[in-house]
């Protein structure tokens, strides 16, 4: 069984910044990619930052230069640290993580429950 674990959602107001944090337990091999998404009311889910097990990032643009995503590869957890937050950041975050449980089995997308962020006026 595998589980993440998102934590750091919350209430901020507009130009305020949170850190969201989500760890991933159970049995793992390996873990490639880890990535923060995020949706909206009446809303596709959306990707928000992603960051390879080498350290290679990437961003939406609504959030460059705002949003910073790590990770800490000894602890599988991976966070993303929003700087400057709008309105429009208002959404629930989820975190992923594609992984595999064994050598040789198939690599897996697993998400986290979800936590949500509410960006106030």
């Amino acid at each position: 069984q595998v589980q993440l674990v998102e934590s750091g959602g919350g209430l901020v107001q507009a130009g305020g910044s949170l850190r969201l944090s989500c760890a991933a337990s159970g049995s793992i091999f390996s873990i490639t990619d880890m990535g923060w998404y995020r949706q909206a009311p009446g809303k596709q889910r959306e990707l928000v930052a992603v960051i390879t097990s080498g350290g290679s990032t990437n961003y939406a643009d609504s959030v460059k230069g705002r949003f910073t995503i790590s990770r800490d590869n000894a602890k599988n957890s991976v966070y993303l640290q929003m700087n400057n937050l709008k309105l429009e950041d208002t959404a629930v975050y989820y975190c992923n993580a594609h992984l595999a449980r064994t050598y040789g089995s198939t690599w897996v997308n697993y998400w986290g429950q979800g936590t949500q962020v509410t960006v106030s006026s």
